[in-house]
């Protein structure tokens, strides 16, 4: 498909996603690396506490709060 023509359908708002190839769509600085923390069992307990006050993972709450903190970080430069 030309992309003009792919433009066309996109700006009617037609479904354009069977024309691309998502399996390697990547989210521009979001992909995923692993990374192991040791944490003191107190803070696993109170992230734990904090997560079920929320309704979320401990994991969700541990990437909220430190992307809270490096965006604070950030702005203050």
């Amino acid at each position: 498909m030309k992309a003009k023509s792919f433009d066309a359908k996109f700006e009617k708002g037609e479904d354009v996603t069977k024309s691309l190839d998502l399996s390697k769509a990547r989210r521009p600085l979001q992909e995923q690396r692993r990374v192991n923390v040791d944490f003191p069992a107190w803070m696993v307990e109170s992230l734990d506490r904090e997560a079920g006050r929320l309704g979320v993972t401990r994991q969700s709450v541990i990437k909220v709060w430190l992307a809270e903190r490096l965006e604070q970080i950030a702005s203050n430069k």
